[in-house]
């Protein structure tokens, strides 16, 4: 056995050796992109506070940039079935649990590729033959044939320096796919909680429809009772009862269309929520359950390349490609491959681990490519291009996310604008109604007059149902364009949702 000592000790020095060996890495060095220098979305400033309206999601909101956006963000609507549905969807929608497997096995091939690049690969190997050899093959025509046992016992090691950076390129590349697949699963999450609130809005408003249309035709219906009494009492025309009952069935003309689209709705919804729409055991939303946030955050531009995953995503993209340039540089410089094998050979096992037995081996090879018809600068001038693609999708989505959260700020800031136009509009329409109502009784107008104060009615109650919803639907998006809020998450997340 101390035989093997030296071999041993000039075994461990040439693995040693093998680690020591490192170079530099070729290809460009990533830099994180720098966050825009502006301090505004928009080409002129919005207003700190918007108008407020009468009723529901009338308030006032003001934007406040010394505000933090919760990564719970939907609770700021104060909807306790929302947010047990939102917290459903988390845990059960396909596509979420899609992004965090799809997480998982990014960090499971980074795992892999580590181990397999960074460190050496020990085997041991074991082998047992019988072999009958002729004399033929010894050189000697007529000797006997020889049969022997050949037992084996040793232990090999191979390994590949990093001189010119090529593995350490490739390593970061799939550390960056990790990254893009962590911020993947934020967008993915970010998305479902985006479809959840505004479909859950969206469902509020076909109710506000349903319920205001229905008062409608409760009301149409009531004034053609009147108008049937006039008539059997000689003080109105068959025109203007075939006139009122045209416009009954035309309100109620409209129930079917609005029933459809709530059912559809709520469909999707169940969906949403990870559930078939036959099982789903869902809340019914009115607008009613809503309180609209007066405290809007408002983060920096320069801080929102940072927090919107879809941006965060962008750039894990971009530094895969800058790292797999490096890869492709060092393709273009010599690899080395340093192996080493030590143990035992015998021809019966009670002797195979005695001292003559002992067997070693050392040994290096070196690969410079020379000629392969351009192949290996035409990958690098491929991975170079593949960068430049990169970046300006990286660009491009910066200026995409801009432009909604600009979008998004106009939008609260008017919706605002109409929801008090369309109340006041609403209240002046009933008021001209119901006096047109007790002026035509007494007959001082005409029924056409009538009619159009129905319609006018009738539109600006829809008008002002779908105002209120647009106020909290776009208050939703841009807690979305900002981000999400998902980096102030305080719970430690698992390690395949990590952050």
């Amino acid at each position: 056995m101390n035989h093997l000592r030296p071999h041993r000790q000039i075994l461990s020095a040439a693995l040693l050796g093998m680690l020591a060996l490192a170079g530099c890495a070729v290809g460009p060095d990533w830099k994180p992109q720098a966050a825009p220098k502006g301090q505004a979305y928009t080409p002129t400033p919005v207003p700190e506070r918007t108008v407020e309206a009468p009723g529901l999601a009338g308030a006032a909101q003001t934007f406040s940039p010394m505000l933090t956006l919760p990564a719970d963000w939907w609770a700021l609507f104060h909807s306790t079935p929302l947010d047990a549905l939102v917290r459903q969807g988390l845990e059960r929608n396909p596509s979420v649990r899609a992004a965090r497997a799809t997480l998982a096995s990014y960090q499971a091939s980074l795992d892999a590729q580590t181990a397999s690049l960074f460190f050496p690969a020990v085997d041991a190997h074991l082998s047992a033959t019988r072999q009958r050899v002729s004399g033929a093959e010894t050189g000697f025509a007529n000797a006997a044939p020889t049969t022997y046992n050949l037992f084996n016992a040793s232990v090999g090691v191979s390994y590949r320096p990093d001189v010119f950076g090529g593995n350490r390129r490739s390593v970061e590349a799939s550390r960056a796919i990790v990254d893009y697949g962590r911020y993947e699963l934020e967008a993915a999450s970010l998305s479902l909680t985006s479809n959840l609130v505004t479909t859950a809005i969206a469902e509020a408003s076909y109710r506000g429809q349903l319920d205001a249309v229905r008062d409608i035709v409760k009301s149409q219906k009531e004034t053609l009772a009147v108008v049937e009494r006039q008539f059997a009492a000689g003080a109105s025309s068959k025109a203007d009862v075939l006139a009122q009952r045209t416009q009954v069935a035309a309100s109620e003309g409209q129930l079917p269309p609005l029933e459809k689209a709530l059912a559809q709705t709520r469909h999707h919804l169940a969906v949403l929520a990870g559930d078939a729409p036959s099982r789903a055991d869902l809340p019914e939303f009115t607008l009613a359950d809503f309180q609209l946030p007066t405290e809007v955050p408002l983060s920096l531009p320069s801080e929102l390349v940072h927090n919107r995953p879809d941006i965060a995503a962008s750039e894990a993209a971009l530094h895969e490609a800058g790292a797999l340039v490096g890869v492709a540089t060092a393709n273009l410089y010599p690899q080395i491959t340093l192996t080493g094998t030590a143990g035992y050979a015998g021809s019966t096992l009670s002797d195979l681990f005695t001292s003559p037995n002992g067997i070693w081996s050392l040994g290096g090879a070196l690969t410079q490519p020379i000629f392969h018809a351009g192949e290996l600068r035409a990958r690098r001038r491929q991975a170079e291009a593949q960068y430049e693609v990169a970046r300006d999708n990286y660009e491009g989505t910066v200026l995409e996310a801009f432009r909604q959260v600009a979008d998004t700020l106009r939008a609260i800031e008017w919706d605002a604008k109409a929801l008090a136009a369309a109340a006041a509009a609403d209240q002046l329409a009933l008021e001209s109604l119901e006096l047109t109502r007790r002026q035509y009784a007494a007959g001082g107008i005409s029924y056409l007059t009538l009619l159009n104060a129905q319609r006018q009615y009738a539109e600006t109650l829809k008008n002002h149902v779908q105002a209120q919803a647009l106020r909290y639907a776009d208050t939703a998006a841009l807690y979305v364009a900002l981000g999400g809020g998902w980096w102030n998450r305080s719970a430690a997340p698992s390690p395949v949702a990590a952050n």
